[in-house]
């Protein structure tokens, strides 16, 4: 993936998360890593001192480590990019990338689901006991801050619409 798709997703996943976008100094520093280019070159292509660049990437670094919920460094940031894109799931045409309304570009459930079941009773009760479904319901929260709608949501986890309509 490109450079520029890559710093959308990135866009995307810390808007979503923070609320902000990122601004053109967190955009070169992300594109200069990912170049393994020096924080003193950075800051000359983009016209700031070095210790300036530092402490923005620093600080850029460490928000990203708050959004992926995992340690993100110059050393990994590639790395990471690559697996949280991965986890890039599309409920729309497969034939397009960002800007889709029904893209879901940051999902992290922590664990491996299980492949569900069909259910022959033609609707699923929630055991909140059981680990599969605590974990589908705590999904239900995120993928509503994420836009999705309960018929999105109930495809996505498999669970029975009335199921996911009850979670708060």
């Amino acid at each position: 993936m490109d450079t520029a798709h890559i710093l959308q997703f990135v866009d995307e996943v810390v808007c979503a998360k923070t609320g902000k976008h990122l601004n053109d100094l967190q955009r070169k520093i992300i594109e200069g890593i990912l170049k393994q280019q020096k924080y003193s070159y950075i800051a000359d292509t983009y016209g700031c001192t070095a210790g300036h660049a530092k402490d923005t990437g620093y600080k850029l670094l460490q928000m990203l480590s708050d959004v992926f919920d995992e340690p993100v460094d110059k050393r990994n940031l590639k790395s990471v990019l690559e697996r949280q894109l991965n986890l890039n799931i599309n409920f729309g045409d497969p034939t397009t990338n960002f800007g889709n309304s029904n893209t879901i570009n940051y999902i992290n459930g922590c664990s491996e689901l299980p492949t569900p079941t069909p259910d022959k009773s033609g609707a699923e009760t929630p055991d909140f006991q059981d680990g599969t479904n605590q974990v589908k319901i705590e999904m239900v929260g995120k993928l509503r801050l994420l836009g999705l709608k309960d018929e999105q949501i109930a495809g996505v986890l498999g669970l029975a619409l009335e199921v996911v309509k009850q979670i708060d």
